[in-house]
C-alpha cells in the first residue's frame, strides 16, 4: 500500500477520533477512552514521522515563509502549514490536559462502575484551582482545534480541490 494511501487512512481515523471524542465530551467514559484513543494516534504519528519517508515527515507543520508574496498568497503552502501546526498543537494540548484531569482512572478496571452518566468521577471531590484551569485549558483547546479544523477543510475546498478529493478518497484515478 503507498504511503499517501496510509496516511489518507491515517488522517481519516484520527479525524473521526478527534471528532468523536469532541462530541462525547458529556458522556464521561467514552469521551475518556476517545481522548485516550486520540493520544495512541498522535503516539503513532510520531513514531511513524521518524520511519524515513519524506511525505510523513514533521517539517509539514512548520510553517515556512519562504516565497511569499501577496500574489498567490491563498494557494501557498504557508496556510496550509500554519492551519495544521495549530491544529496538531490544539489537539495535542486537548489531550494532554485531558489525560491529566483523568490521572488514568479511565483505565482502571473498576473505570465502569466509577464514572457517573454525567461524566463526574465520583471519588474526584471539589476540583482545585489547578484542576479548573486544566478544565478551562482542555474545553479552550478543544474548541480551538474544531475551530482550525474547520478552517482547514473550508481551505481545502475553496483553495486546494484536487487535494481535498483526494483526501477524502474522492479522487477520479482511485490510487
Amino acid at each position: 500500500m503507498a504511503v499517501m494511501h496510509r496516511i489518507r487512512i491515517f488522517h481519516s481515523v484520527l479525524a473521526l477520533t478527534v471528532l468523536a471524542a469532541y462530541f462525547s465530551a458529556e458522556m464521561g467514559l467514552i469521551h475518556a477512552w476517545l481522548g485516550y484513543g486520540v493520544a495512541v494516534l498522535i503516539v503513532f504519528r510520531l513514531i511513524w514521522a521518524v520511519s524515513g519517508a519524506p511525505q510523513l515527515g514533521l517539517a509539514r507543520f512548520h510553517p515556512s515563509f519562504k516565497d511569499l508574496h501577496l500574489q498567490g498568497i491563498m494557494t501557498h503552502p504557508v496556510i496550509s502549514q500554519v492551519l495544521l501546526a495549530g491544529i496538531a498543537l490544539s489537539v495535542i494540548g486537548a489531550t494532554g490536559t485531558g489525560i491529566m484531569m483523568d490521572k488514568g482512572r479511565a483505565l482502571q478496571p473498576c473505570a465502569l462502575t466509577s464514572f457517573s452518566l454525567s461524566g463526574e468521577h465520583e471519588s474526584a471531590g471539589r476540583e482545585n484551582e489547578s484542576g479548573e484551569i486544566t478544565e478551562e485549558a482542555h474545553e479552550y483547546l478543544a474548541n480551538l482545534a474544531i475551530a482550525l479544523v474547520v478552517l482547514h477543510v473550508l481551505y481545502l475546498l475553496s483553495f486546494k480541490w484536487p487535494l481535498a478529493r483526494f483526501m477524502l478518497f474522492a479522487n477520479k484515478s482511485g490510487k
